[in-house]
């Protein structure tokens, strides 16, 4: 299917909004891979509480993308608001310093998860208003956040393997601070001044295919729990080293970044809808294999390079159907209705389960389990491409 574009008469500016995305994700590079070997190594909470921590930072997506997307569509200053929530996710970052008690680290990762997760969502649709005709061009620039990603996890494990893990905490509060300079490269673009409105997002809210589709997004999301919480401890467990784990990290951002490269193309030749069911299918079978055979080399190599499809592909092709789905001035609180149900939610409920998990029935079951909940996801997903479909085919 087809969806109307929207025009934009100036060339966007593809590197100022690249360093934004290589920045942040650079940032995730050292926080997604350590932050959890740092709260077991140093701090010294156990598998059910690491989960806990996790699912409060993911849980404070679902509130702050909204807010922040309510404020910034009313206002009209999104990029004030950006900069606003980058400055302070710094400020509240930083009082992992102060202590690492499990009660003060909840509040440090309330705080700095309401600020940090709510930039995102709402540079998303600058980005994207930035593009306008030229919306296919956004994987050309969101792999610069791979890009910034594999940077990362390819040059700090050695880094850590002499200095400390603690080092981690040091790299991730640098890099906060450069998401915040990076915010004052780029200039604001304004939604299209349409007439969408609150009643035209009621509107949208009450067909059922929005629905799935956002349930969809929140169960794939919320397989990934296992993955982002526990996949660096799961292969020191099985005896690889740090800096093979940071490499496992890389390959699957690598692919990731090859398959942006063409995600314009695939989704020219194949449309979004297909592509997001597509994901969902690989996902599954990307945890059985993580789960099964993480001891066997060429399977796991398999797996992480299955991570182009699990993030890449799902990512690139679910903002491109809630962008359509939420047009205009609807979009800031789409993209954060996405981000808040899917990686909020979703990941929330990811990874508090997968703690518990984790800690009762072992590593294979919490995948196994993750497969089941993805499958869920990916049945909703085949209902509400069919019923977009009938809504926004031209």
């Amino acid at each position: 299917m087809n969806f109307p574009l929207p025009t934009s008469p100036v060339k966007p500016p593809y590197v100022r909004l690249s360093v934004f995305y290589f920045t942040y994700f650079a940032a995730l590079g050292v926080f997604v891979p350590y932050w959890t070997v740092y709260l077991k190594k140093v701090a010294g909470f156990s598998a059910a509480q690491i989960g806990e921590l996790m699912a409060v930072f993911m849980a404070s997506k679902v509130v702050a993308p909204f807010i922040w997307g309510w404020l910034a569509d009313h206002t009209g200053q999104r990029l004030r608001i950006i900069r606003l929530a980058s400055a302070l996710a710094v400020v509240c970052f930083a009082g992992v310093y102060w202590q690492n008690s499990y009660g003060w680290m909840v509040l440090v990762m309330a705080s700095f998860g309401f600020f940090w997760n709510a930039s995102l969502p709402q540079f998303e649709a600058l980005t994207l208003n930035h593009l306008g005709t030229d919306i296919g061009r956004y994987s050309r620039i969101r792999l610069w956040g791979s890009v910034g990603f594999i940077v990362m996890v390819v040059s700090l494990p050695p880094l850590l393997e002499r200095y400390g893990i603690e080092r981690a905490v040091d790299a991730m509060l640098l890099l906060f601070i450069a998401i915040w300079v990076a915010t004052g490269l780029v200039r604001d673009k304004p939604h299209h001044a349409h007439a969408e409105n609150t009643s035209r997002l009621r509107e949208v809210m009450r067909q059922p295919a929005v629905w799935l589709l956002l349930l969809a997004c929140a169960l794939q999301q919320g397989s990934h729990g296992v993955y982002y919480t526990f996949f660096s401890l799961y292969l020191e467990d099985h005896g690889y080293s740090r800096n093979f784990t940071g490499w496992m990290w890389a390959l699957g951002v690598i692919a990731e970044v090859v398959l942006f490269v063409f995600m314009h193309r695939l989704i020219g030749r194949f449309g979004a809808e297909r592509l997001f069911v597509l994901a969902m299918l690989l996902t599954g079978i990307r945890w059985i294999l993580l789960g099964v055979w993480v001891d066997h080399l060429l399977v796991l190599l398999v797996a992480q390079v299955l991570h182009a499809a699990t993030y890449g592909l799902f990512h690139a092709s679910a903002i491109h159907l809630i962008h359509h789905v939420f047009p205009g001035r609807l979009q800031g609180r789409g993209q954060a209705l996405y981000s808040g149900v899917s990686y909020g939610v979703g990941g929330a409920l990811g990874s508090l389960l997968s703690g518990y998990g984790w800690e009762t029935l072992g590593s294979t079951q919490t995948f196994y389990i993750a497969t089941v909940v993805v499958n869920l996801g990916l049945f909703m997903s085949l209902y509400a491409m069919r019923d977009l479909g009938k809504h926004y085919a031209q």
